[in-house]
């Protein structure tokens, strides 16, 4: 059995939390090291106490790279660069960035959207992991982009979970504001439009309408649910076709008939969408988890196209559904 050894980088976030818990389960995977700078010394379970019971690996300051055959970058936005200017990281190694500083694939970085462009993935060694937002309003638009029927400006609403928001303390972070809670950020100028834009543009060449992004803050932890319309002339059943052929070879990927949720897909790399016509508009609705298929979930399947193992290899992930 193929073994990858794997260092990680800002491992105490929720991002870093998370991938830990899908790699300690992960057959294939040997983590080597879990670098964190506040945290050296620490047993990771006095961070992330769900894995209490389940490692004894301790956060370290180690960055040695040589050891590893992939490394996972789990700091924050504008971190990435900064580390590799500072950090010579063998061409050997395979980098994971989870942030968002290489999705508009500088510096020899692939877009790491695997619906998107799995056979590309699978030929690179540095991959950007997309955003949580981004994945989800992706899933609901790609395949209309592939079959050149975005001929109109698209509107999306979404929600995420408190999670989406990073592990740092903040005024809106608090349990007292977030929770009975709900409220409007970024409208329109979300950063995530832009690699959405990116994407569509690469599979409907003359797409040039608005994407008009609502995102809200929710008052649960995890979850993505974003609601997507757009002018369509088609046939619901048509739409249907069009979505369930697009997915057909896609492991993570389910399109549904009937009304989804949020719980389906909550603690898996699941992403389902439900598609609906009224009139001359057509809703696709999109449900993934924010931490999972929008973060480190999404980076192990990558990690598994790159060393050519089964795509869901240790992410048989089942959701929590009461």
């Amino acid at each position: 059995m193929k073994t990858i050894k794997v260092g990680i980088i800002g491992g105490a976030g929720y991002t870093g939390g998370e991938l830990l818990r899908i790699l300690l389960n992960h057959p294939n995977a040997d983590i080597v090291f879990i670098n964190s700078e506040s945290q050296s010394g620490k047993h990771v379970s006095e961070t992330h106490k769900d894995l209490f019971g389940e490692t004894e690996l301790r956060f370290s300051s180690s960055k040695d790279f040589k050891s590893v055959d992939v490394l996972f970058l789990c700091s924050g936005h504008g971190q990435s660069v900064k580390f590799l200017e500072a950090n010579a990281v063998p061409e050997n190694v395979a980098i994971i960035d989870l942030s968002t500083d290489f999705r508009d694939e500088s510096h020899g970085f692939t877009y790491g959207l695997p619906e998107l462009q799995k056979d590309k993935i699978i030929g690179s060694t540095k991959i950007a992991n997309p955003g949580c937002f981004a994945t989800s309003i992706q899933l609901a638009l790609l395949p209309l982009a592939k079959a050149g029927l975005l001929k109109s400006d698209v509107h999306v609403s979404a929600i995420t979970g408190s999670t989406g928001a990073g592990q740092s303390p903040s005024a809106m972070g608090h349990f007292s504001w977030r929770n009975n809670n709900i409220s409007v950020y970024k409208a329109f100028t979300h950063q995530h439009l832009k690699e959405i834009g990116q994407s569509l543009i690469g599979l409907q060449a003359n797409f040039d309408s608005e994407i008009n992004f609502i995102p809200y803050r929710g008052n649960f932890t995890r979850g993505i649910m974003a609601n997507v319309y757009t002018n369509y002339e088609g046939s619901l059943k048509e739409a249907l076709a069009i979505y369930k052929a697009f997915y057909a070879e896609a492991p993570f990927v389910h399109v549904s008939e009937n009304t989804i949720d949020l719980k389906m897909v909550v603690n898996t790399n699941k992403g389902i969408v439900q598609v609906q016509k009224d009139g001359q508009k057509l809703l696709i609705t999109s449900i993934i988890d924010n931490l999972t298929k929008g973060a480190s979930g999404q980076a192990v399947q990558n990690m598994n196209l790159i060393f050519g193992l089964e795509e869901t290899t240790g992410l048989k992930l089942k959701s929590v559904g009461f």
